[in-house]
């Protein structure tokens, strides 16, 4: 059974930082792309980052590049998403989910519907 579970998540004020982690476990962690995601009460699920399975290519929404790092511990099944100079428009719930890369290149990455598996969500509030 495969399960991805977030923590880290909670309130940051404007301009502070924030790291969330996804612990993986039920499948090989080191042979999927990870990525992240997030939600916003009455908006849909929105692509934030991703990264490959070994760790080499990075991938960022616009709206978080620069400010935002994803990265991953394959030994310890888990990635993190470090989010630096936050802002309130960051507030969401934020997802991890396992890509096990059908095809290659950023469009394969940013989509939701690539991922298989996913985590229950993390809240993270970034207050004014």
């Amino acid at each position: 059974q495969v399960q991805l579970v977030e923590s880290g998540g909670g309130l940051v004020q404007a301009g502070g930082s924030l790291r969330v982690s996804c612990a993986a476990s039920g499948l090989t962690f080191s042979r999927y792309a990870m990525g992240w995601f997030r939600q916003a009460p009455g908006k849909e699920r929105e692509f934030v980052a991703a990264i490959s399975w070994s760790g080499g290519n990075t991938y960022y929404a616009d709206s978080v590049k620069g400010r935002f790092t994803i990265s991953r511990d394959n030994a310890k099944n888990t990635v993190y998403l470090q989010m630096n100079r936050m802002k309130p428009e960051d507030t969401a719930v934020y997802y991890c989910a396992a890509n096990p890369l059908k095809c290659i290149g950023y469009g394969c990455y940013a989509v939701d519907y690539e991922y298989d598996y996913w985590g229950q969500g993390t809240q993270v509030t970034g207050s004014r």
